[in-house]
């Protein structure tokens, strides 16, 4: 290795098929190239996985890389990446979760684990340093997350956890990996694990991470650690989670996705919030969902990713005359949005209900939710009947048969959980019926709490993201809806033009975030300007700004290329039929849409940023420039 600490230069690889377990060198270029994280996690994922494998098969793979920071006490370096071809869109996939399996991984000495192949019978990734071992798991195998979590602690105590629930192991498209109540989401990771019987991973180690400047990092720990204290964003964000600015995106903005995305703020909970003031019930002044309601009421403590100091966790205990008591870690932004606004249900206790039903069985929140809102309509537009709903009144707003229709997801249960189980894109073309209008997905997977009709940069985001309908691929939405950030002043969101760079640029920050591991709710703190210090404080390697930059667009660049070469083209750039026809039909974003010209314009601006084909395709000069010679070979465009 050429750099002096943050590596242990070390790939644990474990096939499922053989049994055979193995430590491998890191490629010396590496750190250097990629930094670690979803820079390892890509370019493993482009040499390992070969084109058009079977996602549920076994040349797929689970690539798990902890970014560069994870482990380091780095303040909010907590993000580990799953790397695998997702089922759910049949590209690229990619799920971060603040994991402390992570931190353990990188303490047992290695810096990636690849898992291969597939099982015969359920197993257990088990993990302790050196010793490193499969164990069978058909006592683990049917247990929700939280039922095999509380099993692997007392079997395996002090080891962090990674697990699927039963929609992995039912194959759902839409079904995640829990690591100790941090979820790694979207894609169907889930899936992956579950077609190669693995049911989890248990993983400690007790090693120290190699530092190359512990003096300097040292520093620099206390230093950021007080620019966090002293940072505006960290008190709304402890004190209400990310779901802080609902209301802002509701009243202010009217770009908060509702009824499956037939409105652009929720109507009904404030007209229904109206009528309670207007009768002197002043005890509320802020609907049900807005954290600023249930946050004070509900939460009963937070428990944060590892070596986070601004920690947005809203860890809630419900006692409810409906659902009984639980507890559960949220409901984040997204899942508000998700089981909240998209089903027009503005109750707390059940979308808090649904968060923990989701994370028990293994459901992805965002997926699961804009899925059952689908199902919704269809079934108000008359085109789900009652046999096929297995009988539940599947209307907007109806909490107890999302309830069950969520069940049935995870289970593959019945006519409605056969029908929903993979997603929303898979339902539509099973119902037919012109259901597909409004089917709202990006390359198959459901969009997240942003209306991009009425956030122009975001709709390009959402359209060429490499993993589908995604806000934090980016990480635009802010500088979208507020005008401005770091380097950007005076952007319109509800304009199309010049949206290109502006994206580009995002991802490929974004991907540098991804690859040290670093939460994207600290950009508005370290910015970039931050990780160059930090980064030669870990390794001793001096990686400037605008190499940093660099290894992001290599990064992107190559998740483009896996694509690619599964065949996506532009054509697939795209976006869901109401986002493009539909305007948003009231409120501060009324008339905003993306017509199809507005988004080929924005597409072409995008790929002259990138310097890409108007296909969309990574050229040859693009791909050498980036030192990424093989890959110019495999699929560069000449032009």
């Amino acid at each position: 290795m050429q750099v002096e600490g943050g590596y242990w230069g070390r790939i644990l690889r474990v096939n499922l098929s053989t049994g055979e377990i193995k430590v491998e060198p890191l490629p010396e270029e590496f750190p250097r190239k990629y930094l670690g994280g979803v820079g390892f996690g890509t370019r493993l994922l482009y040499d390992e996985v070969p084109a058009k494998a079977d996602p549920l098969g076994p040349e797929n793979k689970m690539i798990i890389t902890p970014g560069l920071f994870v482990g380091t006490g780095i303040g909010t370096g907590s993000k580990t990446a799953f790397n695998f071809k997702s089922p759910l869109t049949g590209g690229y996939g990619r799920s971060m979760a603040g994991a402390k399996m992570g931190e353990e991984l990188k303490k047992a000495g290695y810096d990636v684990l690849i898992i291969e192949g597939q099982s015969d019978e359920p197993v257990l990734l088990y993990i302790k340093d050196d010793e490193v071992k499969l164990v069978p798991a058909n006592d683990y195998w049917g247990l929700t997350t939280g039922e095999a979590r509380k099993k692997a602690k007392e079997e395996y105590p002090g080891f962090a956890t990674a697990f699927i629930g039963p929609a992995g192991e039912n194959l759902s498209l839409i079904s995640i990996i829990d690591t100790d109540e941090r979820q790694a989401a979207r894609g169907g990771p889930g899936a992956v694990l579950g077609s190669k019987r693995l049911k989890g991973i248990v993983v400690k180690g007790t090693k120290k991470i190699p530092i190359a400047k512990p003096d300097k990092l040292r520093e620099l720990i206390f230093y950021w650690a007080k620019v966090f204290k002293d940072h505006p964003a960290t008190k709304a964000d402890m004190d209400y989670g990310s779901g802080e600015f609902l209301d802002w995106m509701n009243r202010e903005r009217g770009t908060f996705p509702v009824r499956n995305w037939q409105m652009g703020f929720f109507k009904k909970a404030y007209e229904k919030l109206k009528e309670m003031q207007e009768k002197g019930l002043q005890f509320r002044v802020h609907i049900e969902i807005d954290p600023y309601y249930w946050a004070p009421k509900y939460r009963v403590g937070r428990r944060p990713c590892p070596m986070c100091n601004k920690p947005c966790s809203q860890y809630v205990k419900v006692e409810s005359e409906r659902w009984g008591t639980f507890m559960v870690d949220g409901p984040e932004y997204e899942t508000l949005y998700s089981f909240g606004g998209a089903l027009e249900l503005d109750d707390f206790e059940t979308v808090a209900y649904l968060n923990y039903l989701a994370d028990e069985l293994g459901l992805d929140t965002i997926s699961a939710g804009v899925t059952i809102a689908w199902a919704m309509e269809a079934y108000e537009r008359g085109l789900l009947t009652k046999e096929e709903t297995d009988g539940l009144e599947l209307t907007f707003g109806n909490g107890e048969a999302a309830v069950e229709a969520l069940k049935k997801m995870a289970y593959r249960e019945g006519n409605l959980g056969k029908l929903l189980a993979d997603g929303v894109k898979r339902a539509s073309e099973r119902l037919g019926k012109e259901s597909w209008k409004f089917a709202m997905h990006v390359k198959g997977m459901e969009p997240p709490a942003y209306d991009v009709r009425g956030i122009k940069g975001m709709a390009l985001a959402f359209a060429v993201s490499v993993r589908g309908a995604d806000h934090l691929t980016s990480g635009a939405y802010g500088t979208e809806l507020v005008g401005k950030w770091w380097k950007f002043e005076g952007v319109d969101r509800t304009k199309g033009e010049n949206k290109g760079f502006e994206i580009a640029f995002h991802e490929n920050l974004m991907a540098v975030y991804d690859a040290t591991g670093t939460c994207k709710f600290s950009r508005h703190m370290y910015f970039l300007e931050g990780f160059p210090d930090l980064i030669e404080a870990v390794t001793g390697m001096n990686i400037g700004e605008a190499e940093l930059m660099v290894i992001g667009e290599r990064i992107m660049n190559i998740a483009r290329a896996f694509n690619v070469r599964e065949g996506f083209t532009r054509k697939d750039d795209t976006l869901p039929y109401r986002i493009m026809w539909e305007p948003i039909p009231e409120g501060p974003s009324k008339g905003l849409h993306v017509p199809p010209w507005e988004l080929d314009r924005m597409l072409d601006e995008y790929y002259q940023a990138r310097g890409w084909s108007r296909d969309g395709i990574p050229t040859k000069a693009k791909l050498m420039a980036l030192d990424l010679p093989d890959i110019a070979d495999d699929i560069g465009a000449g032009i």
